[in-house]
Protein backbone atom coordinates (compact mmCIF):
# COMPACT_ATOMS: atom_id res chain seq x y z
CA UNK A 1 0.00 0.00 0.00
CA UNK A 2 2.75 2.39 0.98
CA UNK A 3 4.69 1.57 -2.18
CA UNK A 4 1.65 2.48 -4.31
CA UNK A 5 1.37 5.82 -2.53
CA UNK A 6 5.04 6.49 -3.16
CA UNK A 7 4.67 5.65 -6.85
CA UNK A 8 1.65 7.96 -7.12
CA UNK A 9 3.51 10.76 -5.38
CA UNK A 10 6.49 10.28 -7.65
CA UNK A 11 4.26 10.55 -10.72
CA UNK A 12 2.49 13.66 -9.43
CA UNK A 13 5.16 16.22 -10.45
CA UNK A 14 5.31 14.73 -13.94
CA UNK A 15 1.53 14.83 -14.26
CA UNK A 16 1.50 18.43 -13.07
CA UNK A 17 4.17 19.34 -15.61
CA UNK A 18 2.27 17.52 -18.36
CA UNK A 19 -0.94 19.34 -17.49
CA UNK A 20 0.97 22.63 -17.39
CA UNK A 21 2.48 21.95 -20.81
CA UNK A 22 -0.95 21.07 -22.18
CA UNK A 23 -2.47 24.26 -20.78
CA UNK A 24 0.47 26.28 -22.11
CA UNK A 25 0.11 24.78 -25.59
CA UNK A 26 -3.63 25.44 -25.57
CA UNK A 27 -3.05 29.02 -24.43
CA UNK A 28 -0.30 29.47 -26.99
CA UNK A 29 -2.58 28.11 -29.68
CA UNK A 30 -5.37 30.39 -28.49
CA UNK A 31 -3.10 33.45 -28.43
CA UNK A 32 -1.76 32.56 -31.85
CA UNK A 33 -5.28 32.20 -33.21
CA UNK A 34 -6.40 35.49 -31.67
CA UNK A 35 -3.39 37.29 -33.09
CA UNK A 36 -3.84 35.61 -36.45
CA UNK A 37 -7.56 36.41 -36.48
CA UNK A 38 -7.28 40.02 -35.33
CA UNK A 39 -4.09 41.08 -37.06
CA UNK A 40 -4.17 39.03 -40.24
CA UNK A 41 -7.57 37.70 -41.25
CA UNK A 42 -9.70 40.61 -40.04
CA UNK A 43 -7.33 43.23 -41.45
CA UNK A 44 -7.17 41.38 -44.75
CA UNK A 45 -10.97 41.20 -44.83
CA UNK A 46 -11.39 44.92 -44.10
CA UNK A 47 -8.76 45.83 -46.69
CA UNK A 48 -10.37 43.72 -49.42
CA UNK A 49 -13.83 45.01 -48.52
CA UNK A 50 -12.62 48.61 -48.72
CA UNK A 51 -10.53 48.37 -51.87
CA UNK A 52 -11.74 45.26 -53.66
CA UNK A 53 -9.43 42.62 -55.09
CA UNK A 54 -8.45 44.93 -57.95
CA UNK A 55 -7.53 47.69 -55.52
CA UNK A 56 -5.46 45.32 -53.40
CA UNK A 57 -3.70 44.11 -56.54
CA UNK A 58 -2.99 47.71 -57.55
CA UNK A 59 -1.57 48.44 -54.09
CA UNK A 60 0.67 45.38 -54.35
CA UNK A 61 1.89 46.50 -57.77
CA UNK A 62 2.60 49.96 -56.35
CA UNK A 63 4.50 48.41 -53.44
CA UNK A 64 6.61 46.35 -55.84
CA UNK A 65 7.20 49.43 -57.99
CA UNK A 66 8.31 51.50 -55.01
CA UNK A 67 10.59 48.71 -53.80
CA UNK A 68 12.10 48.41 -57.27
CA UNK A 69 12.52 52.19 -57.43
CA UNK A 70 14.36 52.31 -54.10
CA UNK A 71 16.74 49.58 -55.27
CA UNK A 72 17.21 51.28 -58.64
CA UNK A 73 18.03 54.63 -57.05
CA UNK A 74 20.81 52.96 -55.03
CA UNK A 75 22.63 51.68 -58.12
CA UNK A 76 25.82 53.75 -58.58
CA UNK A 77 25.14 54.86 -62.21
CA UNK A 78 21.55 55.86 -61.39
CA UNK A 79 22.61 57.45 -58.12
CA UNK A 80 25.18 59.62 -59.91
CA UNK A 81 22.67 60.64 -62.57
CA UNK A 82 20.03 61.53 -59.98
CA UNK A 83 22.59 63.52 -57.96
CA UNK A 84 23.52 65.45 -61.10
CA UNK A 85 19.89 66.20 -61.91
CA UNK A 86 19.13 67.21 -58.33
CA UNK A 87 22.13 69.54 -58.30
CA UNK A 88 20.66 71.27 -61.34
CA UNK A 89 17.25 71.47 -59.66
CA UNK A 90 18.86 72.98 -56.56
CA UNK A 91 20.74 75.50 -58.69
CA UNK A 92 17.57 76.50 -60.54
CA UNK A 93 15.57 76.84 -57.33
CA UNK A 94 18.26 78.90 -55.64
CA UNK A 95 18.51 81.20 -58.65
CA UNK A 96 14.77 81.75 -58.60
CA UNK A 97 14.00 81.86 -54.88
CA UNK A 98 17.27 82.84 -53.18
CA UNK A 99 19.35 84.75 -55.75
CA UNK A 100 22.84 85.94 -54.91
CA UNK A 101 25.28 88.28 -56.56
CA UNK A 102 25.85 92.00 -57.09
CA UNK A 103 23.12 94.14 -55.61
CA UNK A 104 21.86 91.39 -53.29
CA UNK A 105 22.45 92.48 -49.70
CA UNK A 106 22.26 89.66 -47.17
CA UNK A 107 21.69 90.19 -43.46
CA UNK A 108 23.23 87.13 -41.78
CA UNK A 109 24.08 88.51 -38.35
CA UNK A 110 22.42 90.87 -35.92
CA UNK A 111 23.94 94.33 -36.53
CA UNK A 112 26.35 95.57 -33.86
CA UNK A 113 24.34 98.76 -33.57
CA UNK A 114 20.60 99.00 -33.99
CA UNK A 115 19.20 100.62 -37.15
CA UNK A 116 16.80 103.55 -37.24
CA UNK A 117 13.13 103.06 -38.13
CA UNK A 118 13.73 105.07 -41.31
CA UNK A 119 16.57 102.77 -42.41
CA UNK A 120 14.50 99.66 -41.70
CA UNK A 121 11.55 100.97 -43.70
CA UNK A 122 13.77 101.95 -46.64
CA UNK A 123 15.62 98.62 -46.59
CA UNK A 124 12.41 96.58 -46.58
CA UNK A 125 11.06 98.68 -49.44
CA UNK A 126 14.29 98.21 -51.42
CA UNK A 127 14.28 94.43 -50.85
CA UNK A 128 10.64 94.13 -51.83
CA UNK A 129 11.10 96.08 -55.07
CA UNK A 130 14.30 94.25 -56.00
CA UNK A 131 12.60 90.87 -55.66
CA UNK A 132 9.26 91.96 -57.15
CA UNK A 133 7.32 91.27 -53.99
CA UNK A 134 4.34 93.22 -55.31
CA UNK A 135 3.68 91.00 -58.34
CA UNK A 136 0.48 89.71 -56.71
CA UNK A 137 -1.13 93.11 -57.20
CA UNK A 138 -1.46 92.35 -60.92
CA UNK A 139 -4.26 89.92 -60.04
CA UNK A 140 -2.76 86.96 -61.88
CA UNK A 141 -2.07 84.65 -58.95
CA UNK A 142 -4.29 81.63 -58.28
CA UNK A 143 -5.41 81.88 -54.65
CA UNK A 144 -2.58 82.58 -52.25
CA UNK A 145 -3.43 86.25 -51.78
CA UNK A 146 -6.89 86.95 -50.39
CA UNK A 147 -6.91 90.73 -50.58
CA UNK A 148 -9.99 92.52 -49.30
CA UNK A 149 -9.03 95.99 -50.50
CA UNK A 150 -6.78 98.80 -49.29
CA UNK A 151 -9.32 100.22 -46.86
CA UNK A 152 -9.70 96.83 -45.16
CA UNK A 153 -5.91 96.53 -45.09
CA UNK A 154 -5.73 99.81 -43.19
CA UNK A 155 -8.33 98.55 -40.70
CA UNK A 156 -6.35 95.34 -40.16
CA UNK A 157 -3.03 97.18 -39.77
CA UNK A 158 -4.58 99.44 -37.12
CA UNK A 159 -5.83 96.37 -35.23
CA UNK A 160 -2.43 94.67 -35.48
CA UNK A 161 -0.71 97.79 -34.19
CA UNK A 162 -3.07 98.12 -31.23
CA UNK A 163 -2.53 94.52 -30.06
CA UNK A 164 0.99 93.80 -31.33
CA UNK A 165 2.30 92.53 -27.96
CA UNK A 166 -0.80 90.55 -27.00
CA UNK A 167 -0.84 86.81 -26.29
CA UNK A 168 -4.05 84.75 -25.84
CA UNK A 169 -2.15 82.46 -23.47
CA UNK A 170 -2.58 85.20 -20.86
CA UNK A 171 -6.30 86.09 -20.90
CA UNK A 172 -6.04 87.89 -17.57
CA UNK A 173 -3.50 90.30 -19.08
CA UNK A 174 -5.22 90.60 -22.49
CA UNK A 175 -8.95 90.21 -21.80
CA UNK A 176 -9.95 91.95 -25.05
CA UNK A 177 -8.00 89.43 -27.12
CA UNK A 178 -9.65 86.59 -25.20
CA UNK A 179 -13.02 88.10 -26.03
CA UNK A 180 -12.17 88.61 -29.71
CA UNK A 181 -10.85 85.05 -29.92
CA UNK A 182 -14.12 83.67 -28.56
CA UNK A 183 -16.24 85.96 -30.73
CA UNK A 184 -14.45 84.89 -33.92
CA UNK A 185 -15.40 81.30 -33.12
CA UNK A 186 -18.96 82.29 -32.21
CA UNK A 187 -19.45 84.23 -35.47
CA UNK A 188 -18.18 81.29 -37.53
CA UNK A 189 -20.38 78.81 -35.65
CA UNK A 190 -23.43 80.95 -36.36
CA UNK A 191 -22.40 81.27 -40.01
CA UNK A 192 -22.25 77.46 -40.22
CA UNK A 193 -25.62 77.09 -38.45
CA UNK A 194 -24.50 75.80 -35.07
CA UNK A 195 -24.61 78.74 -32.62
CA UNK A 196 -24.67 76.37 -29.64
CA UNK A 197 -21.59 74.49 -30.84
CA UNK A 198 -17.97 74.91 -29.82
CA UNK A 199 -14.58 75.50 -31.39
CA UNK A 200 -11.21 77.20 -31.20
CA UNK A 201 -9.09 79.41 -33.40
CA UNK A 202 -5.90 78.01 -34.91
CA UNK A 203 -2.98 79.34 -36.94
CA UNK A 204 -4.27 78.01 -40.25
CA UNK A 205 -6.25 75.37 -42.10
CA UNK A 206 -3.64 72.68 -41.63
CA UNK A 207 -3.69 73.11 -37.85
CA UNK A 208 -7.50 73.11 -37.87
CA UNK A 209 -7.49 69.76 -39.67
CA UNK A 210 -4.72 68.39 -37.45
CA UNK A 211 -6.72 69.33 -34.36
CA UNK A 212 -9.88 67.67 -35.65
CA UNK A 213 -8.05 64.44 -36.44
CA UNK A 214 -6.37 64.44 -33.02
CA UNK A 215 -9.71 65.17 -31.36
CA UNK A 216 -11.51 62.30 -33.09
CA UNK A 217 -8.60 59.96 -32.38
CA UNK A 218 -8.74 60.75 -28.67
CA UNK A 219 -12.54 60.58 -28.67
CA UNK A 220 -12.40 57.14 -30.27
CA UNK A 221 -9.92 55.98 -27.65
CA UNK A 222 -11.87 57.38 -24.69
CA UNK A 223 -15.44 56.60 -25.77
CA UNK A 224 -15.12 53.52 -27.99
CA UNK A 225 -11.87 52.00 -26.76
CA UNK A 226 -10.24 52.20 -30.21
CA UNK A 227 -6.49 51.69 -29.90
CA UNK A 228 -5.62 51.54 -33.61
CA UNK A 229 -7.65 54.42 -35.10
CA UNK A 230 -8.39 54.77 -38.79
CA UNK A 231 -9.93 57.49 -40.94
CA UNK A 232 -11.49 57.26 -44.40
CA UNK A 233 -10.36 60.14 -46.60
CA UNK A 234 -11.02 60.98 -50.28
CA UNK A 235 -7.82 61.42 -52.29
CA UNK A 236 -9.13 64.88 -53.21
CA UNK A 237 -9.10 65.99 -49.55
CA UNK A 238 -6.36 68.29 -48.31
CA UNK A 239 -2.90 66.83 -47.69
CA UNK A 240 -3.21 67.98 -44.07
CA UNK A 241 -5.16 64.75 -43.39
CA UNK A 242 -2.12 62.76 -44.54
CA UNK A 243 -0.01 64.97 -42.31
CA UNK A 244 -2.30 64.22 -39.36
CA UNK A 245 -2.04 60.51 -40.15
CA UNK A 246 1.74 60.76 -39.99
CA UNK A 247 1.81 62.95 -36.88
CA UNK A 248 -0.81 61.18 -34.78
CA UNK A 249 -0.55 57.54 -35.84
CA UNK A 250 -3.98 57.35 -37.47
CA UNK A 251 -4.20 54.88 -40.34
CA UNK A 252 -5.51 56.66 -43.43
CA UNK A 253 -7.63 54.78 -45.98
CA UNK A 254 -7.56 56.83 -49.21
CA UNK A 255 -10.65 56.60 -51.43
CA UNK A 256 -10.41 57.46 -55.13
CA UNK A 257 -12.99 59.96 -56.34
CA UNK A 258 -15.37 59.37 -59.22
CA UNK A 259 -13.51 60.43 -62.40
CA UNK A 260 -16.57 62.24 -63.76
CA UNK A 261 -18.27 63.83 -60.75
CA UNK A 262 -15.02 64.22 -58.75
CA UNK A 263 -17.00 63.28 -55.62
CA UNK A 264 -16.02 60.47 -53.28
CA UNK A 265 -18.20 57.38 -54.00
CA UNK A 266 -20.38 56.76 -50.95
CA UNK A 267 -20.39 52.97 -51.41
CA UNK A 268 -16.58 52.96 -51.33
CA UNK A 269 -16.59 54.95 -48.10
CA UNK A 270 -19.19 52.57 -46.63
CA UNK A 271 -17.04 49.53 -47.43
CA UNK A 272 -13.97 51.19 -45.90
CA UNK A 273 -15.60 51.76 -42.50
CA UNK A 274 -14.66 49.18 -39.88
CA UNK A 275 -14.64 48.93 -36.04
CA UNK A 276 -11.42 51.00 -35.89
CA UNK A 277 -12.81 53.92 -37.90
CA UNK A 278 -13.01 57.15 -35.90
CA UNK A 279 -13.50 59.64 -38.73
CA UNK A 280 -14.68 60.01 -42.31
CA UNK A 281 -13.97 63.14 -44.36
CA UNK A 282 -15.70 65.25 -46.98
CA UNK A 283 -14.74 68.55 -48.64
CA UNK A 284 -16.83 71.64 -49.34
CA UNK A 285 -15.00 72.40 -51.54
CA UNK A 286 -11.84 70.44 -52.29
CA UNK A 287 -8.60 72.13 -53.35
CA UNK A 288 -7.78 70.25 -56.60
CA UNK A 289 -10.95 70.93 -58.63
CA UNK A 290 -13.33 72.91 -56.42
CA UNK A 291 -15.99 70.18 -56.26
CA UNK A 292 -18.00 69.26 -53.17
CA UNK A 293 -18.54 65.77 -51.79
CA UNK A 294 -22.02 64.49 -50.93
CA UNK A 295 -22.00 65.68 -47.33
CA UNK A 296 -25.60 64.59 -46.66
CA UNK A 297 -24.83 60.98 -47.63
CA UNK A 298 -21.59 61.03 -45.64
CA UNK A 299 -23.53 62.37 -42.67
CA UNK A 300 -25.92 59.43 -42.82
CA UNK A 301 -22.97 57.04 -42.80
CA UNK A 302 -21.35 58.80 -39.85
CA UNK A 303 -24.60 58.77 -37.88
CA UNK A 304 -25.28 55.11 -38.65
CA UNK A 305 -21.82 53.95 -37.57
CA UNK A 306 -21.56 56.45 -34.69
CA UNK A 307 -18.29 57.94 -35.96
CA UNK A 308 -17.03 61.44 -36.72
CA UNK A 309 -17.51 63.36 -39.97
CA UNK A 310 -15.16 66.25 -40.68
CA UNK A 311 -16.20 68.67 -43.42
CA UNK A 312 -13.23 70.64 -44.69
CA UNK A 313 -14.42 74.15 -45.54
CA UNK A 314 -11.01 75.79 -45.24
CA UNK A 315 -11.15 76.85 -48.87
CA UNK A 316 -14.93 77.29 -49.03
CA UNK A 317 -14.69 79.36 -45.82
CA UNK A 318 -16.69 82.56 -46.34
CA UNK A 319 -17.88 81.59 -49.84
CA UNK A 320 -19.94 78.44 -49.22
CA UNK A 321 -22.21 79.86 -46.47
CA UNK A 322 -23.29 82.68 -48.81
CA UNK A 323 -23.78 80.65 -52.01
CA UNK A 324 -27.51 80.13 -51.56
CA UNK A 325 -28.17 83.81 -50.82
CA UNK A 326 -26.02 84.69 -53.84
CA UNK A 327 -28.39 82.70 -56.06
CA UNK A 328 -26.28 79.59 -56.62
CA UNK A 329 -27.69 76.12 -55.95
CA UNK A 330 -25.90 74.21 -53.21
CA UNK A 331 -26.68 71.06 -51.26
CA UNK A 332 -26.41 71.13 -47.44
CA UNK A 333 -22.86 70.88 -46.11
CA UNK A 334 -22.81 72.51 -42.65
CA UNK A 335 -24.01 71.56 -39.15
CA UNK A 336 -27.59 71.32 -40.40
CA UNK A 337 -26.51 67.95 -41.79
CA UNK A 338 -26.95 65.28 -39.13
CA UNK A 339 -23.72 63.37 -38.61
CA UNK A 340 -21.37 66.31 -39.18
CA UNK A 341 -19.19 66.55 -36.08
CA UNK A 342 -16.48 69.03 -37.15
CA UNK A 343 -15.91 71.77 -39.73
CA UNK A 344 -12.69 73.62 -40.53
CA UNK A 345 -12.95 77.18 -41.87
CA UNK A 346 -10.12 79.54 -42.80
CA UNK A 347 -10.77 83.13 -41.80
CA UNK A 348 -7.55 84.11 -43.58
CA UNK A 349 -8.83 83.07 -47.02
CA UNK A 350 -12.15 84.47 -48.20
CA UNK A 351 -12.73 86.00 -44.76
CA UNK A 352 -9.87 88.38 -45.71
CA UNK A 353 -8.30 88.17 -42.25
CA UNK A 354 -4.51 88.37 -41.88
CA UNK A 355 -2.59 85.15 -42.49
CA UNK A 356 -2.31 82.91 -39.47
CA UNK A 357 -5.98 82.59 -38.49
CA UNK A 358 -8.42 79.72 -38.94
CA UNK A 359 -11.24 78.11 -36.96
CA UNK A 360 -12.01 74.49 -36.09
CA UNK A 361 -15.66 74.02 -35.08
CA UNK A 362 -17.31 71.08 -33.32
CA UNK A 363 -20.92 70.09 -32.90
CA UNK A 364 -20.64 70.41 -29.13
CA UNK A 365 -18.25 71.33 -26.34
CA UNK A 366 -18.02 67.72 -25.14
CA UNK A 367 -16.22 66.72 -28.34
CA UNK A 368 -13.97 69.79 -28.18
CA UNK A 369 -12.59 68.62 -24.82
CA UNK A 370 -10.69 65.88 -26.63
CA UNK A 371 -8.70 68.59 -28.44
CA UNK A 372 -7.35 70.12 -25.23
CA UNK A 373 -4.03 69.33 -23.61
CA UNK A 374 -3.45 69.85 -19.91
CA UNK A 375 -0.73 68.87 -17.44
CA UNK A 376 -1.41 69.19 -13.72
CA UNK A 377 1.90 67.93 -12.30
CA UNK A 378 4.36 70.13 -14.17
CA UNK A 379 6.85 71.92 -11.86
CA UNK A 380 6.00 75.13 -13.70
CA UNK A 381 2.40 74.91 -12.53
CA UNK A 382 -0.82 73.93 -14.26
CA UNK A 383 -0.36 73.97 -18.04
CA UNK A 384 -3.32 73.92 -20.41
CA UNK A 385 -3.69 74.87 -24.06
CA UNK A 386 -6.59 74.47 -26.49
CA UNK A 387 -4.56 73.67 -29.62
CA UNK A 388 -1.05 72.96 -30.91
CA UNK A 389 0.39 76.32 -29.94
CA UNK A 390 1.13 77.62 -26.47
CA UNK A 391 1.85 81.29 -26.94
CA UNK A 392 0.11 82.78 -29.96
CA UNK A 393 0.05 86.17 -31.58
CA UNK A 394 -3.04 88.00 -30.43
CA UNK A 395 -2.53 90.68 -33.08
CA UNK A 396 -3.68 88.44 -35.95
CA UNK A 397 -6.80 87.53 -33.97
CA UNK A 398 -7.55 91.23 -33.57
CA UNK A 399 -7.00 91.59 -37.32
CA UNK A 400 -9.42 88.73 -38.04
CA UNK A 401 -12.06 90.16 -35.71
CA UNK A 402 -11.67 93.59 -37.32
CA UNK A 403 -11.94 92.13 -40.84
CA UNK A 404 -15.18 90.31 -40.00
CA UNK A 405 -16.66 93.45 -38.44
CA UNK A 406 -15.62 95.54 -41.44
CA UNK A 407 -16.94 93.15 -44.10
CA UNK A 408 -20.24 92.22 -42.47
CA UNK A 409 -22.63 89.71 -44.00
CA UNK A 410 -23.48 92.09 -46.83
CA UNK A 411 -19.81 92.45 -47.74
CA UNK A 412 -19.20 88.71 -47.73
CA UNK A 413 -22.34 88.14 -49.79
CA UNK A 414 -21.17 90.61 -52.44
CA UNK A 415 -17.71 89.07 -52.39
CA UNK A 416 -19.26 85.64 -52.94
CA UNK A 417 -21.29 86.92 -55.89
CA UNK A 418 -18.25 88.55 -57.49
CA UNK A 419 -15.79 85.69 -56.99
CA UNK A 420 -18.11 82.80 -57.86
CA UNK A 421 -19.44 84.81 -60.80
CA UNK A 422 -15.85 85.21 -62.02
CA UNK A 423 -15.27 81.47 -61.62
CA UNK A 424 -18.47 80.61 -63.49
CA UNK A 425 -17.46 82.90 -66.36
CA UNK A 426 -14.19 80.98 -66.72
CA UNK A 427 -16.04 77.66 -66.48
CA UNK A 428 -18.50 78.67 -69.22
CA UNK A 429 -15.68 79.82 -71.47
CA UNK A 430 -13.86 76.50 -71.08
CA UNK A 431 -17.00 74.42 -71.64
CA UNK A 432 -18.36 76.30 -74.64
CA UNK A 433 -15.53 78.33 -76.21
CA UNK A 434 -12.42 76.19 -75.75
CA UNK A 435 -13.28 72.69 -77.06
CA UNK A 436 -9.76 71.40 -76.44
CA UNK A 437 -10.24 71.65 -72.66
CA UNK A 438 -12.58 69.88 -70.24
CA UNK A 439 -13.74 71.13 -66.86
CA UNK A 440 -13.20 68.68 -64.01
CA UNK A 441 -16.51 67.81 -62.35
CA UNK A 442 -19.10 70.42 -61.39
CA UNK A 443 -17.27 73.08 -59.36
CA UNK A 444 -19.56 75.02 -57.06
CA UNK A 445 -17.20 77.44 -55.34
CA UNK A 446 -14.22 79.67 -56.15
CA UNK A 447 -12.12 77.10 -58.08
CA UNK A 448 -12.29 75.73 -61.61
CA UNK A 449 -9.91 73.10 -62.97
CA UNK A 450 -9.35 71.97 -66.54
CA UNK A 451 -7.78 68.96 -68.20
CA UNK A 452 -7.55 67.78 -71.81
CA UNK A 453 -7.15 64.76 -74.07
CA UNK A 454 -6.16 67.00 -76.98
CA UNK A 455 -3.32 69.08 -75.55
CA UNK A 456 -1.16 68.73 -72.46
CA UNK A 457 -2.91 70.76 -69.75
CA UNK A 458 0.42 71.15 -67.96
CA UNK A 459 1.97 72.66 -71.08
CA UNK A 460 -1.01 75.01 -71.24
CA UNK A 461 -0.26 75.92 -67.62
CA UNK A 462 3.34 76.68 -68.57
CA UNK A 463 2.14 78.79 -71.51
CA UNK A 464 -0.10 80.74 -69.13
CA UNK A 465 2.98 81.24 -66.95
CA UNK A 466 4.75 83.03 -69.78
CA UNK A 467 1.75 85.36 -69.88
CA UNK A 468 2.20 86.26 -66.22
CA UNK A 469 -0.33 83.88 -64.67
CA UNK A 470 0.59 81.83 -61.60
CA UNK A 471 -1.68 78.77 -61.74
CA UNK A 472 -1.67 75.45 -59.87
CA UNK A 473 -0.68 72.22 -61.58
CA UNK A 474 -2.52 69.04 -60.57
CA UNK A 475 -1.43 65.44 -60.94
CA UNK A 476 -4.48 63.26 -60.63
CA UNK A 477 -5.30 63.51 -63.52
CA UNK A 478 -2.84 66.00 -65.06
CA UNK A 479 -4.73 69.28 -64.90
CA UNK A 480 -4.50 72.95 -63.98
CA UNK A 481 -6.74 75.05 -61.76
CA UNK A 482 -7.29 78.65 -60.82
CA UNK A 483 -8.63 79.73 -57.44
CA UNK A 484 -10.40 83.01 -58.14
CA UNK A 485 -10.10 85.89 -55.68
CA UNK A 486 -11.26 89.49 -55.62
CA UNK A 487 -8.08 90.33 -57.52
CA UNK A 488 -9.06 87.91 -60.30
CA UNK A 489 -12.47 89.50 -60.86
CA UNK A 490 -11.33 92.55 -62.91
CA UNK A 491 -8.95 90.33 -64.90
CA UNK A 492 -11.37 87.56 -65.86
CA UNK A 493 -11.68 88.57 -69.53
CA UNK A 494 -7.89 88.78 -69.81
CA UNK A 495 -7.59 85.30 -68.30
CA UNK A 496 -10.04 83.81 -70.80
CA UNK A 497 -8.29 85.51 -73.73
CA UNK A 498 -4.87 84.36 -72.54
CA UNK A 499 -6.15 80.81 -71.99
CA UNK A 500 -7.47 80.64 -75.55
CA UNK A 501 -4.12 81.87 -76.86
CA UNK A 502 -2.18 79.44 -74.67
CA UNK A 503 -4.22 76.46 -75.89
CA UNK A 504 -3.74 77.51 -79.51
CA UNK A 505 0.00 77.91 -78.93
CA UNK A 506 0.41 74.48 -77.33
CA UNK A 507 -1.78 72.83 -79.95
CA UNK A 508 0.30 74.31 -82.76
CA UNK A 509 3.68 73.75 -81.09
CA UNK A 510 3.59 70.98 -78.50
CA UNK A 511 6.81 71.00 -76.48
CA UNK A 512 8.94 68.03 -75.51
CA UNK A 513 7.90 68.14 -71.87
CA UNK A 514 9.77 71.27 -70.84
CA UNK A 515 8.52 73.80 -68.36
CA UNK A 516 7.89 74.04 -64.65
CA UNK A 517 4.54 72.26 -64.46
CA UNK A 518 5.49 69.51 -66.89
CA UNK A 519 8.78 68.91 -65.12
CA UNK A 520 7.28 68.64 -61.63
CA UNK A 521 3.76 67.28 -62.06
CA UNK A 522 4.28 65.39 -65.30
CA UNK A 523 7.35 63.55 -64.01
CA UNK A 524 5.43 62.32 -61.01
CA UNK A 525 2.97 60.49 -63.25
CA UNK A 526 5.04 59.41 -66.21
CA UNK A 527 7.85 57.31 -64.74
CA UNK A 528 8.44 54.84 -61.94
CA UNK A 529 11.24 56.94 -60.50
CA UNK A 530 9.22 60.12 -60.96
CA UNK A 531 7.43 60.23 -57.58
CA UNK A 532 10.67 59.61 -55.69
CA UNK A 533 12.38 62.42 -57.59
CA UNK A 534 9.46 64.77 -57.05
CA UNK A 535 9.77 64.12 -53.31
CA UNK A 536 13.45 65.02 -53.52
CA UNK A 537 12.55 68.16 -55.45
CA UNK A 538 10.03 69.08 -52.75
CA UNK A 539 12.64 68.61 -50.03
CA UNK A 540 15.13 70.67 -52.01
CA UNK A 541 12.50 73.38 -52.38
CA UNK A 542 11.96 73.44 -48.61
CA UNK A 543 15.72 73.58 -48.02
CA UNK A 544 15.92 76.56 -50.39
CA UNK A 545 13.17 78.35 -48.47
CA UNK A 546 15.57 78.66 -45.53
CA UNK A 547 18.65 79.58 -47.54
CA UNK A 548 19.72 83.01 -46.30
Amino acid sequence: MSSQVVRRQSKLPYQTIAIGIKIYNQAKSSVFWNVFWNYVLLRAFYTVRAKGFAGVADDFKLWLLEAFTKITLRLPPIKRKVAKEMAKVREDLEAKLAPRGPGIVRHLAIPLEGKTPEWIDEEMERMDKAERGDIWKEGKVSGGIYHGGEELNAVIVAALKKFVVSNPLHPDVFPTIRRMDAEIVAMCLRMYNNPSGAGTTTTGGTESILMSCKTHRDWGRAVKGIKEPEMVVPVSAHAAFNKASSYFGIKLLPIAVDPVTRKVPIDRVRRAINPNTVLIVGSAVNFPDGCMDDIVALGKLAKKHKIGLHVDCCLGSFIMPFLEKAGYPVTPFDFRVEGVTAISCDTHKYGFAPKGTSVIMYRDAELRKHQYFSMNNWPGGLYASPSMSGSRGGAVLAGAWAAMQYMGQDGYLQSCKDIVGCCKAIERAIRYDIPELDVLGEPCGPIVAFTSDVVSPLEVGDAMGTRGWHLNGLSGPPAVHIACTRLTVPNVEQFIADLKDAVAEVKANPSSGKGTMVALYGLGNSTAIGPALVTQVANTFLDTMYLA
